[in-house]
């Protein structure tokens, strides 16, 4: 089973749906699978699909893309054997992708 949002393409109206065989998909409608929980929240506006506003907050997002921390340890382990920076390097790289608000 599939779901899907999309646009009827003889109306011009959003639709959305679940099919259990995508034979089964009406061929005038272009269409995007989604995971059945991504479509909350998603709404049809001027002719295009927009995705729900994130409104997680920048430690929420940085918490989801840190490495884990058995990553982190490795990475740490791997850093001090060849004096390499790659665990200082993907923290870096979360941090400037979700900087903490002044």
């Amino acid at each position: 089973m599939t779901t899907y949002l999309g646009v009827d393409n003889t109306t011009n109206i959003a639709v959305s749906g679940v099919w259990e065989e995508d034979s089964l998909i009406p061929k005038n409608q272009t269409l995007v699978e989604i995971s059945a929980d991504a479509q909350i929240g998603w709404s049809y506006i001027g002719g295009a699909w927009k995705a729900p506003e994130d409104t997680r907050t920048y430690a929420e997002k940085r918490a989801e893309a840190y490495p884990s921390l058995e990553e982190q340890a490795d990475m740490q382990f791997h850093d001090l054997a060849n004096g390499t920076t790659t665990w200082l390097d993907a923290i870096q790289a979360v941090k400037d992708a979700y900087p903490k608000p002044v």
